[in-house]
């Protein structure tokens, strides 16, 4: 007590604070991005003995944070964890779990940037922030507001505009005040306030305010705001001369999303029974694949290969054939008399006719195709379902050529337009003839 009232008093009669700054003076600042080159984004923010290394991690559409609380559930698609180490004010003991200090500062921090983050349609990624705290002597949420906008430009999130953070306090003896910037700890006692701000060059973000007081009268309040828009605008002054805008590229080692749309009634058919299909594909190409309600496919993967592998698949499932449509790598999966099958899409196969293999006379299919060969077809009718291809419709045609009548298929069993024999009447024998005795 007698420490922080010669602190008090000290400030209150000749503005004269422990470190020697003026009332409205920031410590020394610092900022770097790109620290730890393996991550997805990362920034190093300091001031003075305060320091908080944030990191950036971007994940697939459906890795957000599912949140079930008593007032709301819900999904996140940012979220910040903020972690105070033991050892950032020099003590030695276990690290537990997260508490009431990491909850809140996490939450604050993650708050502040809300504002300013990109819409899913314009960055559909997950997002996800960590900020340690490697050295603290008072405001480390705030440096974690700061280090979090280092760590999201670095990684490519397109933020709308960088926010910094600043914590004010207040040095107040019952009728004298004086308002504080960039709170320290020995100066956060019984001053009466630590107001937390944080703002881009635009607007505020976010606020909260501890009051150890009974109240703040609106002079003070008055008095706060100018002071902190200064102490504001030379933080953002550091963070725009580190990183001025966010990168263009993302890291080399962040995944990377392709996003299509489809007929929702399709949905079913890329998911498959029981999610099989789905399942399948992300086993076979190594990807994540998130589909929406509203038809929206996004397929996530390191590999752009097995992402276009994957996209040609789920489109080839939903396709809508038409006469026209041209197939460059049709593969031919069986083999008959009178032609071939060959697989158009996922779920359509298409007859080749042998009279369609070429312009002139073949005498057997497999003169011209084999099992697995893949082969280039057109699409020439479409009935109920059934679909004919042709090679020769994409191959030039020879001068005077005249098209041969196709032999109908042989059907087992009656014409479907005859009626069976146990609908039929008695036999027709003729007009009935007189009887002779």
């Amino acid at each position: 007590d007698f420490i922080e009232d010669q602190v008090t008093e000290a400030i209150l009669e000749r503005d004269q604070r422990v470190d020697g700054r003026k009332l409205d003076e920031i410590r020394p600042l610092s900022a770097e991005v790109g620290v730890i080159p393996r991550t997805h984004g990362s920034g190093l923010f300091s001031r003075g003995e305060t320091q908080v290394l944030s990191f950036c991690t971007l994940g697939a559409p459906g890795d957000d944070l599912l949140v079930e609380t008593m007032e709301n559930d819900g999904k996140k698609k940012y979220f910040h964890h903020y972690n105070f180490l033991p050892f950032s004010v020099g003590e030695v003991k276990p690290i537990r779990g997260a508490g009431r200090r990491e909850i809140g500062h996490g939450a604050l921090a993650e708050k502040a940037l809300l504002p300013v983050l990109p819409s899913q349609g314009e960055f559909p990624y997950t997002i996800r922030v960590v900020s340690e705290v490697m050295g603290s002597n008072g405001s480390s949420s705030m440096a974690s507001t700061c280090g979090s906008t280092l760590a999201l430009m670095d990684a490519g999130v397109p933020i709308r505009r960088p926010v910094a953070g600043m914590a004010m306090g207040l040095a107040s003896d019952g009728k004298r005040w004086k308002v504080l910037t960039d709170l320290q700890d020995m100066e956060d006692g019984k001053g009466g306030m630590d107001f937390k701000f944080t703002s881009t060059s635009e607007g505020i973000t976010a606020i909260q305010m501890d009051s150890k007081t009974a109240g703040l009268t609106m002079d003070i309040i008055k008095a706060t705001f100018p002071q902190m828009r200064k102490a504001i605008n030379e933080v953002l002054e550091v963070i725009t001369k580190t990183i001025p805008e966010p990168r263009k590229e993302l890291s080399i080692h962040a995944p990377r999303i392709i996003s299509l749309t489809i007929d929702p009634e399709k949905i079913g058919d890329v998911i498959g029974p029981g999610g099989k299909m789905i399942r399948g594909m992300c086993e076979d190409f190594d990807v994540q694949i998130d589909v929406e309600d509203d038809g929206t496919v996004m397929i996530t993967s390191e590999d752009m290969t097995n992402a276009h592998l994957a996209e040609k698949k789920i489109r080839s499932i939903v396709r809508t054939l038409e006469v026209g449509d041209i197939f460059e790598d049709a593969e031919v999966v069986k083999i008959m008399p009178f032609g071939a099958f060959v697989k158009l899409t996922e779920k359509i196969d298409g007859l080749l006719h042998v009279s369609e293999l070429e312009w002139g006379h073949v005498d057997k299919v497999t003169d011209k195709v084999s099992v697995g060969d893949k082969i280039r077809v057109k699409v020439i009718a479409i009935d109920r379902g059934k679909v004919e291809v042709s090679m020769k419709a994409l191959m030039p045609r020879p001068e005077g050529y005249q098209d041969r009548p196709r032999k109908p298929q042989r059907r087992s069993g009656p014409p479907k337009n005859r009626q069976s024999s146990s609908r039929r009447g008695p036999p027709n024998r003729g007009p009935p003839r007189s009887r002779r005795d």
